[in-house]
């Protein structure tokens, strides 16, 4: 089973630098976007509900902003839409496909890189998500949790690390939470159950030639539940085309849906 999580930096400048034509071509099983940016009556069924999928938006209710969905080659017993809280709903950050014993869902993490503001609006949503994963690590269910959660977790995760600790997304708190995520409640970073090197960034800033010389960030993860770990075939970070400051990553299990 190939599960793909792509933060598009909306979707409709990800179609136009070949996305779709790209994904034709990968063999995904599970399609999980964030940052699609649009309202689903503005879109073009024929191209953003490309066959043989069956895709399922979840739209915030602000127009251009934030956004998520997810896309299955197999029809999901049930879709799920938001958590059932204001921030997380309204802002389109949470869906959620259900299969037999298996959730797949595609979440985008807010980011609090823009004030301090923001940055403590982030931790508000962290540690209210972390509820929600303890809850759902509680239930006689696997999870594949896609998306980007704008976070880095260790010092491997980022090329500056040193002069980015005061930068919301690298803050010591932000990696205390991804610790307290993993080590506590017990999850499971997918990408590095198969590979351990540095230098393996998903997010690069516009500015500078950071990607050109791979001044990157990773922030975004599969975090499966335990019992998927030894299901972890391959994992890759897709960077031979550009279809937004993020790069799509790829990861394979063995299973079938």
């Amino acid at each position: 089973m190939r599960v793909i999580s792509a933060n598009v930096n909306g979707i409709r400048a990800a179609q136009k630098k070949g996305f779709f034509e790209w994904l034709k071509r990968q063999r995904a099983d599970v399609v999980c976007l964030q940052e699609t940016k649009a309202q689903f009556h503005q879109l073009d069924p024929e191209i953003f509900c490309p066959k043989p999928f069956h895709c399922y938006y979840f739209d915030a209710e602000k127009k251009g902003y934030s956004g998520v969905a997810i896309y299955c080659r197999n029809e999901p017993d049930q879709i799920l839409t938001g958590l059932g809280w204001d921030h997380c709903d309204t802002e389109g950050r949470y869906i959620q496909a259900d299969f037999d014993g298996l959730s797949i869902a595609s979440f985008y993490l807010p980011s609090g890189s823009s004030s301090e503001e923001r940055h403590q609006n982030k931790l508000r949503f962290m540690d209210k998500i972390l509820e929600e994963l303890r809850m759902m690590k509680r239930k006689r269910r696997e999870y594949i949790i896609c998306g980007d959660w704008n976070t880095v977790h260790k010092e491997i995760d980022i090329k500056n690390f040193r002069s980015n600790q005061k930068n919301s997304g690298c803050t010591p708190e932000e990696r205390a939470w991804m610790d307290k995520l993993f080590d506590q409640v017990g999850y499971v970073d997918a990408f590095r159950v198969v590979d351990q090197r540095d230098n393996q960034y998903t997010w690069w800033s516009n500015r500078g030639n950071a990607r050109a010389n791979n001044v990157g960030w990773r922030i975004d993860y599969h975090i499966i539940t335990p019992g998927l770990a030894d299901k972890v075939q391959k994992a890759s970070i897709y960077k031979d085309k550009w279809f937004s400051d993020h790069a799509p990553l790829i990861i394979d299990y063995d299973l079938e849906l």
